[in-house]
């Protein structure tokens, strides 16, 4: 197995451990991340003026010499697939895709085949330069099985290191479609009333919550106010339907990125998405607010109305600023069309 080595001296002042010391010095073009670091370390792929080390806590001091030992990429135990996918962007070092509803992104032990990284490890074959020092596919963010739309995966370390750093910055352009029960406004006195939740100019409903797993479903995510992880959420109205408005379809935008953000945000609001089945329960829509057959479509619907329409970032190697857009699939569409019709 060949081996490549990376030299560099370590700068003025380092920090006081060894692993924060190669992170902020390492040459940019190794795109070795901090998780990829400490992992050499252990691995006793870091040598220091001749020694090899494997305490990350250790000292280091200016001046010295670091020799990093990286194998090449090695196989990933995760099968290809031949499985099709609608590929939006494809480059040396990142892939974009429209995942469809009913995919599951990455293996798990309920969904061990069938994934998006099943299939873009059959898609990409030898392009896949390797991610963490085994040839797969690096997964920076998800959506849900049952949403539809953008992910943006990496080819390569470079690009996995660089659009990891984006995501943990909110950098990164998220926009999303849904359909909701009910039509959230700002001249809504109960909505007005739930904590975290606050309108912005232009009718603009921002959500500011805490998320953690609940506590007795672990499927669940549940709104916390102390604990938990920090997450933003805003939403606009684009249509409303019925007579009185009870479904609107709204655009999303995230802040933070956090497991089935949007779906809990919009259920704490009291404007759960159609046809989720975790967070909507089983709404029921008045008799006269839409004709019989629009009702019966809206119910049938058979996944939470969600997609991942616009992802926008910086190329992680090229620093280019690209953006991209996804239609709507054909069961939202649809759906839409129905509700427009009336």
């Amino acid at each position: 197995m060949s081996v490549r080595q990376i030299q560099f001296v370590i700068d003025e002042a380092p920090p006081l451990r060894l692993d924060k010391a190669l992170a902020r010095d390492v040459p940019v073009e190794a795109a070795l991340s901090r998780t990829r670091l400490a992992r050499l370390i252990d691995e006793g792929g870091v040598w220091v003026d001749g020694v090899v080390q494997h305490n990350p806590k250790a000292r280091i001091e200016a001046g010295a010499q670091v020799t990093i030992h990286v194998q090449e990429a090695q196989d990933s135990h995760i099968l290809p697939e031949d499985i099709p996918l609608d590929i939006i962007h494809e480059d040396a070092d990142l892939i974009v895709v429209n995942k469809p509803a009913g995919m599951v992104v990455h293996p798990a032990p309920g969904t061990p085949s069938g994934t998006l990284v099943n299939a873009l490890l059959a898609h990409c074959g030898d392009d896949l330069s390797g991610v963490g020092g085994l040839k797969r596919p690096g997964i920076v963010h998800r959506i849900d099985k049952d949403t539809s739309g953008l992910l943006v995966v990496a080819k390569s370390d470079a690009a996995h290191h660089g659009l990891a750093a984006q995501f943990q910055a909110h950098t990164v352009e998220r926009y999303y479609n849904c359909l909701v029960y009910g039509a959230p406004d700002a001249n809504d006195p109960r909505l007005r009333g739930v904590k975290g939740a606050r309108f912005e100019a232009g009718n603009i409903l921002k959500m500011t919550t805490q998320l953690a797993r609940h506590k007795t479903d672990r499927q669940r995510q549940a709104v916390l106010f102390q604990g938990g992880r920090h997450a933003v959420t805003r939403a606009r109205s684009v249509e409303r339907y019925g007579t009185p408005p009870v479904l609107t379809l709204m655009e999303c935008w995230l802040e933070t990125g956090r497991t089935h953000q949007i779906r809990v945000h919009m259920a704490h609001a009291g404007h759960a998405l159609v046809g989720d089945p975790t967070y909507g329960g089983k709404r029921k829509l008045p008799a006269k607010s839409l004709p019989d057959a629009t009702l019966e479509a809206v119910k049938c619907f058979k996944r939470q109305a969600l997609h991942a329409e616009v992802l926008g970032f910086e190329h992680p190697v090229s620093g280019e600023h690209l953006r991209f857009e996804a239609a709507l699939p054909d069961d939202m569409a649809q759906l839409l069309g129905i509700l427009r019709a009336h």
